[in-house]
């Protein structure tokens, strides 16, 4: 007794093909539609607008020489007064504690914020560093100055900035540079030492923060 053959679909090569370059135009698009998201908008900064950079070592530019931090470098390019307020080995709770009488002195319109990095070194509980950041944001936003963040890097092999910035980024709906830290710090030709950049590094970390302030409407 012969079995019934079945006929096998004869697939159509060219429909094929043009479904399958469909697809990968629509990923494209998804693809380009994410990584081109703008930044939440914040005010423009008028040309005497006072810039605060509020952090750690890593905002203070250890690694580099003087005027080679990244503060330093985008009071340049950008045409506003950048305050350096970076104090090195500093925690966040002893951040949140200096930040109100910094904020009376400079009367910034803008904080750039970054810290946490001495917390992730000293195993600090992270929720409680999350909370101080949300709590420096609020101190900052009650002066009447917009806060960006800027990412720090968690400690690995394999660097990446820790997922509270963006979660605190997307809480308070604030433009965050979550990339450029761990670029620079991932690449021997832009560090000084494991943990901060190096001259070349910190132009990267300036030029990406004026991007940054430059897609969110600020400058």
């Amino acid at each position: 007794m012969q079995r019934a053959r079945i006929p096998c679909p004869v697939v159509d090569a060219k429909r094929m093909a043009d479904m399958i370059h469909r697809l990968l135009t629509l990923l494209l698009a998804v693809v380009l539609l994410v990584g081109c998201s703008r930044p939440p908008e914040i005010p423009r900064l008028s040309s005497d607008a006072v810039i605060l950079a509020f952090g750690d070592s890593l905002t203070r530019g250890t690694g580099a020489g003087d005027g080679e931090g990244f503060a330093e470098i985008l009071a340049v390019s950008s045409g506003r007064d950048v305050v350096n307020a970076g104090v090195p080995g500093e925690e966040s709770d002893a951040g949140l504690a200096r930040l109100p009488g910094v904020l009376d002195t400079v009367q910034p319109d803008l904080v750039i914020l970054g810290h946490g990095g001495n917390d992730m070194l000293r195993r600090r509980d992270l929720e409680q560093t999350k909370s101080n950041l949300r709590q420096m944001v609020m101190l900052a936003r009650e002066r009447g100055a917009s806060v960006v963040l800027l990412g720090i890097p968690k400690p690995g092999l394999f660097l990446g900035t820790h997922p509270l910035y963006r979660e605190l980024a997307d809480e308070l709906a604030l433009p965050l540079e979550d990339a450029v830290l761990a670029d620079v710090l991932a690449d021997r030709e832009l560090k000084a030492d494991q943990i901060h950049p190096n001259a070349a590094g910190y132009r990267q970390v300036a030029e990406a923060m004026h991007r940054l302030l430059t897609d969110a409407g600020a400058l």
